[in-house]
C-alpha cells in the first residue's frame, strides 16, 4: 500500500499551530484563516464555569477581570497544562475556522456534518504523555482523526526549506514557549533540540528587571508591549530608540506610578533568555553531522516564530555561530503554513506521526 493511500483529506480538514501565545489555524486549500491568542476567558456562577470567550476577546480581559471571571492559558511551554480549556479553546477555534456558528462552549463535533482530520504541531521535546493530551484534546474537539508534526519540520516546511532533498538545512523556531532548533534532511530531523525559552519567559524576564530594579509592578500585557516595542538582542547600528513610558503599582508605596525605561535596560533584561537560545542553536551546530554542517554553512540558518521579530537577533546570532542567518517571510504563521502544506501535498505525507 502506498503511503498517500493511508490519507484521504478533504476541504475541511485543517492544520493548527497550537501555540503558547498564539493559534493559527490553516484550512486546506484556504491558507491561514484565524491567528488568535491562546487564551480562555472563564465564568463562574454557582460553582459551575462556562467559557466567557476565547482568543482576541479574553486576551482583553487579561489582569482585568472580577472575581467570579478568570482568565487561563491552557497551554504552557508548548504543551497543554489544562486540558478541559484546551479542548473548548481548540473547539472553538475550528468552528470558527470552518465558518460554523455558535458561542464559545458548544459541541463542534456535534454540530459540524463531518469531522474533519486534524494536523496538529507538537514541540520535537514533547513527551508521549504530552503528545497524548495534545491528541485527544484535538480528538474531543471534533476531530475524526489527529496527526501530529513536529514544530521544527513543519516550519522548514513554511520557510520553503528543501526538505525532502538530500540538503542539510536548519531552522530555529522561537514561539511563545518554546524554542525549536531543527535540524532536516531528506525528509526526516536529523536533530533536534527544544528549550523552553521564548516570548513568555521574555516577557516574565522584563518584569523581574523591572520590579527588580525600579520597585515597580507591571503585568503581562505591559511587559509585552515594552517588549514590542523596545525588545533587541543587542542595540542597533542607529543607536537605541527612543524610552517608552511604563505603567505599574509601586511597591513601596503601594500606589499606581509611572516611569520611562530605556532600550538598553530591554537589552540588559533580555540578556539571559537570549542567551539561552544562541546557547541552544551552537548546542545543537555541535551536535550535527559533517556533511550537513557543511550544507548548513551555505544555506545559513533559517528563524521563524514571532520570537525572531526581536529586533537584532539574527544579527547577534550570525555573529555568534559565524553563519549567515535570515528570518523567514510571514514567521509568525510559518508553522502553520508547514503543516498546512502537508494537508495538500503528498511528498510531506512521510513527516506526519499518528501518536
Amino acid at each position: 500500500m502506498a503511503l498517500s493511500d493511508l490519507f484521504s483529506f478533504t476541504s475541511s480538514d485543517l492544520a493548527i499551530d497550537l501555540g503558547t501565545a498564539n493559534t493559527v489555524v490553516y484550512v486546506r486549500n484556504r491558507g491561514v484563516v484565524l491567528a488568535e491568542p491562546s487564551v480562555v476567558a472563564l465564568q463562574t456562577i454557582n460553582g459551575i464555569s462556562t467559557v466567557l470567550a476565547v482568543g482576541a476577546d479574553a486576551k482583553l480581559m487579561m489582569g482585568k477581570t472580577p472575581d467570579h471571571i478568570r482568565t487561563v492559558r491552557p497551554l504552557r511551554s508548548g504543551v497543554i497544562s489544562d486540558l478541559d480549556v484546551a479542548e473548548q479553546m481548540i473547539a472553538h477555534f475550528v468552528r470558527k475556522a470552518l465558518g460554523h456558528g455558535g458561542g464559545p462552549g458548544q459541541d463542534v463535533a456535534r454540530r459540524m456534518r463531518g469531522r474533519p482530520e486534524i494536523v496538529v504541531c507538537v514541540p520535537s521535546g514533547s513527551t508521549r504523555v504530552e503528545r497524548r493530551a495534545i491528541r485527544d484534546a484535538a480528538s474531543n474537539a471534533g476531530a475524526s482523526k489527529v496527526w501530529l508534526i513536529d514544530e521544527p519540520m513543519a516550519a522548514a516546511i513554511g520557510a520553503e526549506l528543501p526538505v525532502t532533498h538530500p540538503v542539510g538545512s536548519m531552522v530555529v523556531d522561537i514561539g511563545g514557549g518554546t524554542t525549536e532548533v531543527g535540524v532536516i534532511a531528506t525528509g526526516g530531523l536529523s536533530l533536534s533540540m527544544s528549550v523552553r525559552v521564548g516570548g513568555d519567559r521574555m516577557d516574565e524576564a522584563i518584569s523581574s528587571y523591572v520590579r527588580r530594579n525600579h520597585n515597580l509592578l507591571i503585568g503581562e500585557a505591559t511587559a509585552e508591549r515594552v517588549k514590542l516595542q523596545l525588545g533587541a538582542a543587542r542595540i542597533g547600528e542607529n543607536g537605541p530608540e527612543a524610552p517608552a513610558v511604563i505603567k505599574g503599582r509601586d511597591l513601596a508605596k503601594g500606589v499606581p506610578r509611572e516611569m520611562t525605561i530605556t532600550q538598553e535596560e530591554i537589552v540588559e533584561a533580555l540578556a539571559e533568555p537570549v542567551g539561552q537560545i544562541v546557547e541552544a542553536v551552537r548546542a545543537a551546530l555541535e551536535q550535527t553531522p559533517p556533511e550537513i554542517a557543511a550544507d548548513i554553512i551555505d544555506g545559513g540558518i533559517v528563524m521563524t516564530g514571532g520570537g525572531s521579530l526581536l529586533a537584532n537577533l539574527d544579527v547577534l546570532l550570525a555573529q555568534e555561530t559565524g553563519l549567515p542567518v535570515t528570518v523567514a517571510d510571514n514567521p509568525l504563521n510559518c508553522v502553520a503554513m508547514g503543516a498546512g502544506r502537508v494537508l495538500e501535498d503528498d511528498i510531506y505525507r512521510g513527516v506526519l506521526h499518528a501518536t
